[in-house]
């Protein structure tokens, strides 16, 4: 007796089909697992054998063989176990699989026919619509995040006997999401900050065209609680982000809530992390911090103190929006169009900067100190700014700063200027504006052009500086809502230039 049901395995971010095919023959008792599976896969047999077992059925007492097709593809992980088990009490049962054959069936099961959740699932769920399955029959905990792909059917079980009740004819229950997005930020609020008004004003810069920021600091300045509100004035994230955003984190097995991903991620990994933990890797390769921060915020405090390596990795990714994990059996490639924000101290002691504070290090000191963020990364920053300590008087000032909903509100004004100039494009935001682009939307004035020329003469911009500093630019524009690149845009814009603020 031969069965086929569908399955699927996922690489990288993206799903595919498994033919799930349980041939059962006379013959001595084995149970064979063909198809490149990983050591999960083969420990199946154990959990497989005992779930069936332990729900009350008859073990099939035959020669069994399992094969993942295709057969060249490796595959890996516990989802398989749902199929095969549902194969094999098919046959103890005489019932035929014919109710479930349409749909694709995964999910691991613990050894008392309980069904679990496995990561991927959203990946899985596209494939299956794509190839125009009817449904998916997932474990119960995984339910709201294939119903997210509301073109397919979704069955959640959450025991293996279930699946069985519609072998037989029962009507099986489709799951319903609660598609209601009651949003509630829980991000720290900027009204709560008091003073740092050239900061804010250049988050909401770097937040309106998506661009890199790097904030330079004494300790206690207030550069990590100014980096750790910047997810309260960003908007949330349109339809493809959350789909593409959430598949990212569902292979990654760290979905916590329920169906799509609606904010902005905001990813801040401890400076000890090692290059692979940020850039993605592993056998099989899963998404690092660079991934998991797709259409959010990579904030890296402390920034020379991350290991150099580490740093490196960020640069193909700050430039390509996507970064490539090659092994020897397979390359994969993840999307990772983030923002990148960074804070770091001037000097080894952290007062160059600072108006109360004598710096005590020597100038050889603060060159090597400030050399452990490489010229090639340092020009993919857009905008740096110096954090100061906040006077006295600001501190006891009645009431707080502007709310972030102010702020907010401005930058979606900005990003929706920019979503219409980039309109059938993936980038929606002036940071990723290609040479072309440029060109095109970065019409200065006169003046600002002469103002313009003397800067890149003077300061020795490069030529990706020279870019930087349109971008940007062209982001306060839309943010004051001028058409045209003016004086005052582009001097703010060489005023966030990086190489000036370390030469302050």
């Amino acid at each position: 007796m031969l069965s086929i049901l569908k399955s699927g395995a996922v690489s990288g971010i993206s799903g595919f089909l498994i033919d799930v095919e349980v041939d059962i023959a006379r013959g001595m008792p084995a149970f064979t697992i063909v198809g490149l599976p990983d050591t999960a896969i083969k420990e199946s047999r154990e959990r497989v054998r005992t779930a069936v077992i332990n729900s009350g059925h008859n073990f099939p007492q035959n020669r069994l063989t399992i094969n993942l097709s295709p057969a060249s593809v490796p595959k890996e992980g516990a989802g398989f176990d749902l199929p095969i088990a549902v194969a094999l009490m098919a046959h103890v049962h005489d019932l035929s699989v014919a109710p479930v054959a349409g749909y694709l069936l995964i999910g691991e099961l613990g050894l008392n026919g309980e069904v679990k959740p496995v990561p991927g699932i959203l990946p899985l769920a596209i494939a299956a619509r794509d190839h125009g399955l009817t449904g998916l029959i997932v474990p119960e905990k995984n339910a709201s995040e294939a119903a997210a792909i509301s073109a397919v059917k979704v069955i959640a079980v959450s025991h293996i006997n279930q699946i069985l009740e519609i072998l037989r004819g029962a009507e099986p229950y489709l799951f319903v999401p609660d598609r209601r997005e009651d949003i509630v930020r829980r991000h720290p609020d900027f009204s709560d900050v008091k003073g740092h008004e050239q900061a804010k004003r250049a988050i909401e810069v770097a937040a309106a065209g998506g661009h890199n920021l790097l904030m330079i600091g004494s300790p206690g300045s207030g550069k990590t609680m100014l980096a750790r509100r910047i997810p309260s004035v960003l908007p949330l994230l349109e339809e493809e982000e959350r789909i593409e955003t959430t598949k990212i984190f569902s292979v990654a097995g760290l979905l916590a809530e329920e169906g799509l991903i609606i904010e902005r991620p905001f990813r801040s990994p401890h400076h000890t992390l090692s290059d692979v933990a940020l850039a993605g890797g592993g056998v099989p390769p899963r998404p690092g911090e660079i991934s998991l921060s797709h259409n959010g915020v990579l904030f890296l405090d402390e920034f020379p103190e991350f290991k150099k390596n580490a740093l490196e990795v960020l640069r193909q990714p700050l430039e390509d929006g996507e970064i490539t994990i090659s092994r020897a059996t397979s390359t994969v490639k993840f999307p990772s169009s983030f923002m990148l924000v960074a804070s770091m101290n001037p000097c080894p002691c952290g007062y160059l900067f600072d108006r109360k504070h004598p710096c005590t290090c020597s100038q050889v000191a603060i060159q090597k100190y400030q050399h452990k963020i490489s010229g090639p990364l340092l020009d993919r920053i857009d905008i740096s700014v110096v954090v100061n300590s906040v006077p006295y008087d600001d501190l006891r000032k009645k009431g707080g700063g502007e709310p972030s909903d102010k702020m907010r509100d401005r930058i979606e004004r900005a990003r929706t200027v920019q979503a219409e100039r980039f309109r059938g494009r993936s980038n929606l935001v002036n940071a990723r504006m290609a040479p072309a682009d440029i060109e095109k939307f970065c019409v200065l004035a006169p003046a600002a052009e002469t103002l313009l020329r003397a800067a890149i003469e003077k300061m020795g911009i490069s030529t990706r500086g020279y870019a930087k500093l349109l971008k940007v630019s062209r982001t306060i524009a839309d943010l004051a809502g001028a058409e045209h690149i003016d004086t005052p845009h582009i001097a703010e814009a060489i005023q966030y230039y990086n190489r000036s603020v370390f030469n302050q």
